[in-house]
């Protein structure tokens, strides 16, 4: 089943960046006004959302809850410690500050993330309740309290929110 298997692959990685990519249309669709073509956007990358998902599952890539916290960790810290901290050097060798900027607070949020991952293995069983701020510059995750400044950009607490589960999905954020 590899090519059958790797055509799944493609259709799930397309469908994530088309998602997340016209989420972004949409960001900006509205800050210029077009508030219907926003919504169109918006329904457009839940659509992939939907297709990307269904890849998932006939990938068989959706295990336990146990086992996609242990693989999203692995997943988290690889990114981190290997991607982004070539993907600096590249852009160090070029000069392109904009771009070693984003990497390198990227790859600080990823290791947050992992973090995060390795917490919620560690505490599993307890299921604690908590409310996460994102930075809306960067992307870090506060677990539970709101930091006054963003340790990662230095973005003020204004430029953070409080994520719920309904803050994401279906494309708002």
């Amino acid at each position: 089943m590899g090519g059958t298997r790797d055509a799944l692959q493609q259709a799930y990685t397309g469908e994530a960046k088309a998602a997340l990519r016209l989420k972004v249309f949409a960001e900006k669709a509205e800050e210029e006004g077009y508030p219907q073509m926003a919504k169109l956007f918006r329904v457009i990358a839940w659509s992939e959302e939907i297709h990307g998902a269904r890849a998932l599952r006939v990938l068989k890539e959706i295990k336990t809850t146990e086992e996609n916290l242990a693989e999203s960790f692995q997943s988290e810290q690889g990114v981190a410690e290997v991607a982004y901290n070539q993907f600096v050097k590249e852009a160090e060798a070029e000069g392109n500050r904009a771009a070693v900027l984003h990497f390198s607070q990227s790859r600080d949020v990823e290791e947050t993330h992992a973090k995060l991952y390795k917490e919620a293995m560690n505490h599993l069983l307890e299921e604690r309740e908590t409310t996460y701020h994102v930075c809306l510059v960067c992307g870090y995750i506060a677990d539970g309290v709101l930091p006054e400044t963003c340790p990662v950009c230095g973005a003020g607490k204004e430029r953070f929110k409080a994520f719920d589960s309904q803050s994401i999905i279906g494309g708002s954020r």
